[in-house]
């Protein structure tokens, strides 16, 4: 893995170099084994949080991991091009818009001790703002390439604060155009149902159900591109213990497996529909 400058990573991509790096700032990691039609995303994947934040925090390390989406990333390593935040959205959310990105309270509790200085904030929002330059490189890329892109949004969230029953895993599609994706949607809805894991956990599968995909990622990319699907894909966390701060590598790595093949076979799928007929 290289340590690229943002600069350097959108040289590459223009360049169409393949590369494996992190921000040199080591707010995200970048991979891309190939310049394929489809690309998958870990946003809130990331822990890493500002030591000179600490002190001013008021929530505890396993009160943030609790609200990220630990092992995203390792969900959807092995595609050949991934992107994955290594910051906690409590230091700025990838999934707002830069506006929002800074809490102010998470989940109706109050985040700081103190305000947070204007300088501060300003160096988690250049790591936002730098993101989402490369975001918008890629996917132009892709895009020019083939006419057409899909970007997997993988997340998870957690089951157990829910007072009903909730799907395995949810899409959320309140924010992309239904009536020319709607097909494509329900495969990928289809598929994910069809997914094992173990324990005899049944994987249920549903659109729109806990979430509805309003996320500034899906958002962004939906509004600056015509021609690309993001599909906010949430995993309820059956592959952690959210309540005693335990991940489950197996059930992590089972769900790697399936989506190893899924995925593809979606995004072909894809190409299939909204490429290929070009």
């Amino acid at each position: 893995m290289l340590k690229l400058s943002v600069k350097d990573m959108l040289s590459k991509i223009q360049a169409e170099q393949l590369f494996h790096a992190v921000a040199d700032d080591y707010s995200f990691t970048l991979k891309i084994d190939s310049y394929s039609y489809y690309i998958c995303a870990a946003v809130h994947n990331g822990h890493q949080f500002r030591k000179e934040l600490w002190d001013n925090c008021l929530h505890t390390e396993y009160e943030r991991w609790y609200e990220e989406d630990p092992a995203t990333k390792q969900m959807i390593q092995s595609h050949p091009i991934v992107i994955a935040g290594c910051d906690s959205r409590f230091e700025y959310d990838l999934n707002r818009d830069p506006e929002s990105a800074i809490y102010e309270d998470a989940w109706g509790r109050q985040l700081w001790k103190k305000p947070l200085k204007h300088e501060t904030k300003e160096r988690s929002l250049q790591k936002h703002y730098s993101f989402y330059r490369v975001i918008h490189e890629l996917v132009s890329k892709i895009e020019s390439k083939y006419g057409a892109a899909i970007v997997y949004d993988m997340h998870s969230y957690n089951w157990r604060r829910w007072n009903r029953e909730v799907p395995v895993v949810n899409l959320g599609t309140s924010n992309i155009d239904n009536n020319r994706f709607g097909t494509l949607v329900n495969a990928w809805c289809d598929r994910l149902s069809q997914i094992t894991l173990p324990y005899y956990v049944k994987t249920t599968a549903a659109i729109n159900d806990t979430f509805q995909g309003n996320g500034y990622f899906l958002k962004y990319i939906t509004k600056s591109f015509n021609n690309t699907l993001v599909l906010a894909t949430e995993f309820s966390k059956i592959y952690c213990h959210e309540l005693q701060y335990v991940v489950y590598p197996e059930v992590v790595h089972r769900i790697e497996q399936e989506l190893t093949s899924r995925v593809p076979e979606h995004a072909s799928l894809f190409y299939h529909s909204f490429i290929d007929v070009k």
